[in-house]
């Protein structure tokens, strides 16, 4: 148990609550360590879960005092038993490892294991009854309805960690959806809010990775810098909050103070304001309803003196369009969408495309999921995995496809 023998801050619970972390080495999983190292022994951790990192698991399963740690990597095993060694913390390793972490026992699940292999376990999770602090974009990208059901069958909290989603679920308030005129979400812009389209699309890896104010892993960080992450996050918005493509839309905020802004048919707006700082999402996920006090960082208005507000270029960023197009198609194409994306990303950063060649690339994917009928809405997770799936297979054979042909315009 962390600090099990400190005595909890005033507006703590008295007994600790217990957290398991999936994706403990990322950025994320990193946040919530620093929010349950200063929880004051508010916060226990029960289980950790990486994926192939052995050593960084090790460190933070020693620092928060976790009972189990699984790392995805079976290849790892043998390098985290032995950094484990005499500590206690039983160690284990593979896809069935990670299942094993999500399950025990614990109040409260941070999902924040990137991509598509952080579906099964924070399903696994869900279906459990625990409570889900979401930072995993692809669980209600790819299998959302899947994920609602779930949650609302078992009476289950799915609370949103993403900044924007956070931010839009405090300022709703509980509020009726039926009160709601519409749903804004922000974007910073990332690095190339003022550049030209013929400059962002032979944009460099590390251009692309240089968010001017987050600090992510590198997929958030380049599907941030086209816009495509704030065209997933529509996604889950709609998921989350039952609403509509059409009453959910996108400002370009380059302060990156407002998270996210409510319309009421009344009239009256409600935003959710706070430092660009995962750590205020998350505590509040960590200790939903409470609000302790917390390290997070603090923001001064009159110090910022003005906050600017934009709408997002579609023709300079077409990844937020083919979202939203997405969106409104439904059925399975979100979830071809995102494998499509994730196959672009990573061929970008392996400098074998350019960086506008990955919303052309998931755009072709989804072109050819469509005229082949192969976007059928996942009726369960494993359904969505099949999906995803075939959305990668098609990516990698448009991929060789066209770079057999020439058209790829690698900078």
């Amino acid at each position: 148990m962390l600090h099990a023998e400190r005595k909890p801050n005033a507006g703590y619970e008295a007994a600790p609550r217990s957290v398991v972390i999936l994706g403990a080495t990322g950025s994320i999983g990193k946040s919530t360590a620093d929010i349950i190292a200063d929880s004051n022994g508010a916060l226990r951790v029960a289980a950790v879960a990486g994926g192939r990192d052995p050593t960084g698991l090790a460190r933070v399963a020693r620092d928060l005092g976790a009972e189990f740690a699984a790392l995805a990597d079976e290849s790892g095993y043998a390098e985290l038993k032995q950094a484990l060694a005499g500590t206690g913390i039983k160690a284990a390793a593979g896809r069935a490892a990670v299942i094993e972490a999500a399950l025990h026992p614990a109040e409260i699940v941070m999902a924040a294991i990137v991509g598509t292999a952080g579906v099964e376990p924070t399903f696994a999770a869900l279906a459990a009854g625990r409570s889900v602090a979401l930072a995993n974009k692809e669980c209600l990208v790819c299998a959302g309805s899947a994920f609602v059901r779930q949650a609302a069958a078992l009476g289950t909290r799915l609370l949103p960690v993403d900044s924007e989603h956070n931010a839009v679920f405090q300022a709703l308030g509980g509020a009726d959806p039926e009160t709601v005129e519409k749903i804004v979400l922000t974007a910073s812009g990332g690095p190339f809010r003022t550049w030209t389209a013929q400059a962002i699309a032979k944009a460099s890896p590390e251009q692309a990775l240089q968010h001017p104010n987050w600090s992510m892993g590198p997929k958030v960080t380049i599907d941030s810098a086209g816009l495509m992450n704030k065209g997933l996050e529509l996604i889950e918005a709609h998921h989350l909050f039952g609403m509509e493509a059409e009453r959910l839309e996108v400002l370009v905020h380059p302060q990156s103070i407002v998270h996210g802004l409510v319309a009421f048919r009344d009239g009256a707006v409600s935003a959710g304001l706070a430092a660009p700082d995962m750590r205020v999402p998350i505590a509040h996920c960590l200790f939903y309803p409470q609000r302790p006090k917390t390290m997070a960082r603090r923001f001064d208005l009159a110090e910022i003196g003005q906050l600017n507000f934009e709408r997002p270029d579609s023709a300079r960023f077409p990844a937020l369009r083919l979202a939203r197009d997405c969106l409104k198609h439904g059925h399975g194409l979100p979830t071809v969408l995102n494998a499509a994306n994730e196959v672009a990303v990573e061929a970008f950063l392996g400098r074998r495309i350019s960086f506008g060649d990955i919303a052309r690339l998931a755009e072709r994917c989804c072109d050819v999921a469509v005229r082949e009928g192969l976007s059928r809405e996942p009726q369960s997770v494993e359904d969505a995995l099949a999906v995803d799936h075939m959305g990668r297979e098609r990516a990698h054979a448009l991929l060789a496809e066209l770079a057999a042909s020439g058209m790829l315009t690698i900078h």
